[in-house]
Order: structure tokens, then sequence, then C-alpha cells
């Protein structure tokens, strides 16, 4: 199968490699956009092995403009979609933020050294509770039910270490 589909793919390259770049312009009059689409198409019927899209030695023609005319359209749908606002374009330019990667680092350093200070306290359940509800991926049902507690303690629970690290941690982001 893999055999046949190279031997299609080489036919349809040697063949039609053209009349496919120019159906593909004809669509977007853009020579590299149109490169990119018959590309595209060589990769998904390298990929796809489907024999009901084969036709004489090579690939039925009529499924291949139709590929490229689909693979144009969403591209535009696509693009409408994505819109470059001036905010987004001005922090292209800017600089990586050394200073503020660092006290982001610094803040989190501190957070956990905040939650195993509170797990050697009074509040070591509480701490606890938060750690494997913010960093195992839990939802505080899913938690309540591993723990056999109500939802509304550990809601509590998870709220009150929230508030104290709000408390007793500045925001890096506030800077």
């Amino acid at each position: 199968m893999h055999n046949e589909v190279n031997q299609r793919l080489d036919v349809l390259y040697r063949k039609h490699h053209s009349w496919l770049t120019a159906v593909a312009y004809n669509l977007c009059k853009n020579v590299d956009t149109a490169n990119d689409l018959v590309g595209e198409l060589y990769i998904y019927l390298g990929e796809k092995k489907n024999p009901k899209l084969y036709y004489l030695d090579s690939f039925n023609l009529k499924y291949c403009q139709l590929f490229l005319s689909s693979r144009f359209i969403n591209k535009v749908n696509r693009d409408k979609k994505m819109v470059m606002t001036e905010s987004f374009k001005d922090s292209m330019d800017e600089e990586y933020d050394y200073d503020g990667d660092n006290r982001l680092e610094d803040t989190w350093n501190e957070l956990l050294g905040e939650l195993d200070e509170l797990k050697t306290s009074k509040m070591w359940s509480s701490a606890k509770l938060y750690e494997m509800y913010q960093f195992e991926d839990m939802t505080m049902e899913e938690l309540s039910k591993k723990i056999g507690i109500s939802k509304s303690t550990t809601f509590l629970n998870i709220k009150k270490v929230r508030e104290h690290l709000r408390d007793n941690i500045n925001n890096p982001f506030d800077e």
C-alpha cells in the first residue's frame, strides 16, 4: 500500500504539479500560499492512503482541485478570525522581561515555602488540601470524594489557604 501511494504521488507530481500549482494560484493569487496548499495536498494524500481517491495511475484530479479550494477557504476563514491588535504588535518588539521572570520565580518559590510552613502549623490539613487541589489537577469534587469529606469543607479549607497566601505573598503581576 505504501509503495503504491508513493508511485501515485510521483505520477501526480510529474504529470500534474504545474496544473495543481496553477489551480492553487488562481484561488489565492499568491505563489507562496499556492505552493503551501499544493504541499498540504501531497502530505494529505501520502498520509491518508485512501484507495477511493485513486484514478488511473494517479489520483482523482477533481478531488485534488476541491481539496485545494477547501483548504484555501479554511485558511481565509481562519485568517479572518485572527486580528492583530496594537498591544500585540507593540509587545512583539519589546525585549524579554528578565526582571519580571525573576519576580515570578521568586514568588513561586515563596509560595512553595509558605505552603511548607503551613504544613507544620495548625493549618496543615488545609495546606495539604490546597496542594492536592492546585498541583494534582483534581476538581474540588474529586478531592472531596478521594478523601471522604464534604465539598463545602474542601472549599472552605482551600479558600482559607488562598486568602492566607494572598495576604502574605506579594503578587508579581502587580509590580
